[in-house]
């Protein structure tokens, strides 16, 4: 497969043309890869408006995912997230408000979105009580939800693969979705690599409507590197403004080295990547039964994501990173109930070897419940009106009983404990100081424009 971006940088890079244009460094210094950070120039396309080279490079991608049209994001998934948001906005159905149906353990960039749009979320729980990090929303419950709605909602966004290596039924979502005639929006952030599996499990090949992909988190691209993905079904509109919706959200110098790395992906995509991806995920499945053989309880099934379950086996997620630090290996993230590693398709064996040395030696506690995913407060302001709310921060302890101003997140997976425009509850303050949150945003009271809120 063609590699048009990479291909026209190398040769610019090597052809001794004086650079008096952006960036500053003119192509020299200290990193190494500053002659291939180039900017808008003659031949380089636009990635706002692209005629040549990156058109030409997100048809492979597009044709390698099997989407509509699939685009580039300098800006990650959460550039990606809100132009989703946006265009399901722009393109609502008719008779819907703009109300849109999430999990809530959306992403705080879902929550920008929705703030910066004026729109409001109406969250969705799983019929049980769920661990911080996931939602594993059904069928039944999403058309129960969709059923009983008050206003209709103009979308359904869900989260899957989830931080932990949960994963939805999204086909059996999509037809509930495809059955009210509203679009399924999936922040697949931590799932790029699903198109390449023996048996593709892409939201794309499940009926998503719009996806986001991380591609820096599971393939080999630079951190920032992300894909906006518009399914073959969806509405002609979507394709027609989806350029537009990125670029409300993302910067004009978007980095030539992370388009360079999405091009270069592409190749890598196009070869041997789908039978060095079966290969590494038998290994990891190996790893999975050799732990789980000496009683260390993992979650997930997402096959390439390690989730240590730290609260089933009476353990601390935080003491088993420390644990792995000393065998020499960093975990993606740790928290008191979880430990989470990510391997990807060039990562060493020998570094799955590490991991399962470091957990050997690891003695099992009593089991103990996990921090469960909180529910909402009440919801006093929208998230637009609290986002632009005069605020101040106050301690975690004080915190309830005061509207949030901010996406309160819990660390890394950024999952909202108190939402911008809720009143934070009680044992959402308690979760906040818990997790280590010592600060909370909340809206100022003494407002004229809130007297009426704030008596």
């Amino acid at each position: 497969m063609t590699t048009p971006i990479c291909d026209f940088v190398r040769r610019y890079a090597q052809s001794g043309t004086a650079r008096l244009h952006m960036p500053g460094h003119k192509g020299t210094g200290p990193l190494g890869c500053e002659a291939l950070d180039i900017t808008e120039i003659s031949g380089a396309d636009d990635l706002a408006a692209p005629e040549g080279i990156i058109e030409e490079s997100e048809a492979n991608a597009s044709a390698l995912f099997g989407s509509r049209r699939t685009l580039y994001s300098a800006g990650g998934s959460s550039q990606c997230v809100k132009a989703m948001v946006h265009l399901a906005l722009l393109h609502r159905p008719a008779g819907t408000e703009p109300v849109i149906l999430a999990g809530r353990n959306a992403h705080k960039a879902f929550l920008h979105a929705c703030a910066l749009l004026d729109v409001t979320p109406q969250w969705l729980y799983p019929d049980a009580e769920s661990s911080l990090c996931a939602c594993p929303i059904t069928a039944e419950g999403l058309e129960t939800a969709l059923s009983t709605a008050e206003r209709r909602p103009m979308a359904v966004y869900l989260t899957s693969p989830d931080y932990l290596g949960g994963m939805l039924d999204i086909a059996a979502l999509s037809a509930v979705c495809r059955a009210h005639g509203v679009p399924l929006l999936v922040d697949n952030a931590h799932g790029a690599y699903l198109k390449f599996l023996p048996h593709p499990a892409h939201p794309l090949d499940l009926g998503a409507a719009l996806c986001c992909d991380s591609a820096h988190k599971t393939l080999p691209v630079l951190t920032g590197g992300a894909y906006l993905h518009i399914g073959k079904d969806a509405l002609a509109p979507y394709e027609a403004d989806a350029r537009e919706c990125l670029a409300l959200f993302g910067s004009s110098s978007p980095s030539y080295l992370i388009l360079q790395s999405l091009d270069y992906c592409n190749a890598r995509l196009a070869g041997d990547f789908p039978a060095r991806l079966a290969e590494m995920c038998r290994k990891v499945e190996a790893l999975k039964t050799h732990l789980r053989e000496q009683g260390i309880p993992l979650r997930g099934t997402e096959p390439m994501k390690i989730v240590v379950d730290a609260a089933a086996g009476g353990l601390d997620g935080r003491e088993l990173a420390e644990i792995l630090r000393r065998h020499g290996v960093e975990p993606e993230y740790a928290d008191p109930d979880a430990l989470v590693l990510m391997p990807a398709v060039d990562t060493p064996e020998a570094d799955l070897v590490r991991v399962e040395e470091a957990l050997s030696s690891v003695v099992l506690g009593t089991p103990r419940l996990p921090l469960a995913l909180p529910h909402a407060g009440r919801q006093v302001l929208t998230p637009r009106q609290a986002m632009l709310s005069p605020r101040e921060h106050v301690a975690a302890e004080a915190a309830a009983g005061r509207v949030c101003a901010g996406a309160a997140v819990s660390c890394p997976p950024a999952i909202p404990i108190a939402v911008m425009g809720e009143e934070i509850t009680r044992s959402g303050a308690d979760l906040m100081a818990r997790l280590g949150i010592t600060q909370v945003p909340v809206v100022r009271k003494a407002q004229s424009f809130f007297r009426q809120t704030f008596p």
